[in-house]
């Protein structure tokens, strides 16, 4: 399964790099793949990559539904 997050940017690390808030953890990310980014933008991140920008109202939508889900991690069963 693949899952892309949306992630406040905090700062600019490089031309095409940002440093990336997600729940409080911070990660450095690529910007290869979306132009004109800027600290406060919230961008949809997969694999360590910016996919687009990202609506703050959007953004906030979709972290506030990942937070009502209450998913957790669970282990795989051994068949």
């Amino acid at each position: 399964m693949c899952l892309a997050l949306p992630a406040r940017v905090v700062a600019l690390a490089a031309p095409d790099a940002a440093v990336i808030d997600i729940g409080g953890v911070r990660k450095t990310i690529s910007l290869e793949l979306v132009e004109g980014v800027a600290p406060g933008d919230y961008v949809v991140v997969h694999v360590g990559y910016a996919l687009a920008r990202l609506d703050a109202d959007e953004a906030q939508r979709t972290l506030a539904l990942f937070a009502s889900a209450d998913l957790k991690a669970e282990p795989e069963q051994s068949s």
